[in-house]
C-alpha cells in the first residue's frame, strides 16, 4: 500500500512539475509589445511618419492637407480617411498625434464589416499574453514603454507611455495653477 502511494506521488510530483515548466515557458514565449502597426513606430518624426504613411496605401493618406496643428500646443495630428481609397481596407479612419515632433500616440480604427473585437482580441492575447486590464468596453496591454488599448466597437490605440505621462502630468500642473488662480479669485468676495 504505502509503495503505490509512493508510485502515485510521485506520479503528482513529475506532473506538476512538468505543468509549471510549461506555463513558465510559456508565459517566456509571449512576445514583446508593439510599438506600432505595420511600419510606422511610435517615437517617429512628424516626416518619418508622413513618408511612410505615402508608401502604404492601406491608410488612406492624402499628404499635408490631412496635417493640422493644435492650436496653443507643439503637437501636429494628422488624420486620415481610406474612404476614397480604391483598394480594399481593413482600416477605415487613423490619428496620428505628435508632440514635439515624435509620434506619440497612434489611434485605428477599423472596418467591422472586414474583422471583428475577437479576433484581434485573440491574435493579441496569443501574441502578447492576457491583458493587463479587461472591461466591457477595452482591453489594455502595457509594458514600461507603451500601452496598446483595444477599444469597442473596433478601434486600437499605441500610446508611447513616457511621453503621455509627461503630458498628463504636465496637464495637472497647469490645471492646478488655474484652480489657485480660481480660488484667489473667490477669496476677493
Amino acid at each position: 500500500m504505502k509503495k503505490k502511494i509512493f508510485v502515485f506521488s510521485l506520479i503528482i510530483l513529475l506532473f506538476s512539475v512538468k505543468l509549471f515548466s510549461q506555463q513558465k515557458q510559456s508565459n517566456a514565449s509571449k512576445q514583446k509589445l508593439p510599438t506600432g502597426f505595420k511600419n510606422i513606430s511610435l517615437g517617429m518624426t512628424l516626416q518619418e511618419t508622413k513618408e511612410e504613411l505615402l508608401r502604404n496605401t492601406d491608410f488612406g493618406y492624402h499628404g499635408d492637407r490631412d496635417v493640422s496643428l493644435v492650436p496653443g500646443s507643439n503637437q501636429v495630428l494628422i488624420e486620415t480617411d481610406t474612404a476614397s481609397n480604391f483598394s480594399p481596407s481593413f482600416l477605415t479612419q487613423s490619428w496620428f498625434q505628435f508632440y514635439e515632433d515624435k509620434l506619440y500616440i497612434m489611434t485605428i480604427n477599423f472596418n467591422r464589416n472586414k474583422i471583428d473585437y475577437y479576433s484581434i482580441f485573440t491574435t493579441l492575447s496569443k501574441k502578447y499574453g492576457e491583458p493587463n486590464s479587461l472591461d466591457p468596453q477595452k482591453s489594455v496591454w502595457q509594458d514600461k514603454e507603451v500601452t496598446i488599448i483595444l477599444e469597442k466597437p473596433l478601434s486600437i490605440k499605441y500610446i508611447d507611455r513616457v511621453t503621455y505621462d509627461e503630458l498628463s502630468n504636465y496637464s495637472n500642473i497647469s490645471k492646478s495653477a488655474e484652480e489657485n488662480v480660481r480660488q484667489m479669485f473667490l477669496d476677493e468676495f
